[in-house]
């Protein structure tokens, strides 16, 4: 069966983005500033059809966060485009050509015809729990891992229902004083470190959940 594993950056203060999140400033205030070790790499910069960045660990583990993902699931709030019903002419924060190239599929209360995109990338909207997005997500993945992409509410139910196997943590060199925390409400889990890797801008440490 396949991995199911997230990796997510977060504050030095737990916060995965800072406060006041909006359409406008959907890493809330400063939050931004988390993603630093990713947008000044290589990996992630050619990953997103740009030129130039950095080579070295962060740029080490942006390419390997990546590799043999078959599926992503991520949650409303990942997707965008505020609450409620849908606006049908929102297509995501990423422009037509997502950097996915994989099935997508968004966990929602509101249903939403699929939305194919360039690229290789299908959103699919899931309306029946976390669980049957990641049923969804497995069978799509073929013999790929299942990757949940976010945001932090997302993380922490499939962490919570014993569900996710990986949590790659990145932790930023910042303080954000409050947004949204990620490791809340996940009950007790056990998880082992496994690797650790540091650089000037994030110390990235990838746990093993214990069952």
């Amino acid at each position: 069966m396949s991995s199911v594993r997230c990796h997510i950056t977060i504050s030095l203060d737990g916060f995965a983005a800072g406060p006041n999140q909006s359409l406008e400033n959907p890493l809330g205030e400063g939050g931004e500033r988390l993603h630093e070790w990713a947008i000044e790499s290589e990996s992630w910069r050619s990953q997103h059809g740009q030129e130039g960045g950095e080579r070295g660990p962060d740029s080490a583990v942006a390419e390997q966060v990546v590799q043999n993902v078959g599926a992503y699931i991520m949650g409303r709030k990942m997707f965008g485009g505020g609450d409620g019903a849908w606006d049908e002419s929102w297509r995501g924060w990423w422009g037509e050509d997502p950097p996915f190239h994989a099935p997508v599929f968004v966990v929602t209360h509101h249903p939403r015809a699929p939305l194919e995109m360039q690229g290789g990338t299908t959103f699919t909207f899931v309306t029946d729990g976390i669980e049957a997005a990641l049923e969804q997500a497995r069978a799509a993945a073929g013999d790929g891992d299942v990757a949940i992409a976010g945001g932090a509410s997302t993380v922490q139910q499939y962490l919570a229902a014993g569900l996710l196997d990986e949590l790659y943590l990145h932790i930023a060199p910042v303080f954000l004083g409050a947004g949204e925390r990620l490791l809340e409400n996940v009950g007790d889990p056990t998880l082992e470190p496994v690797d650790v890797v540091a650089s000037s801008r994030a110390t990235h440490v990838r746990y093993r959940v214990v069952r």
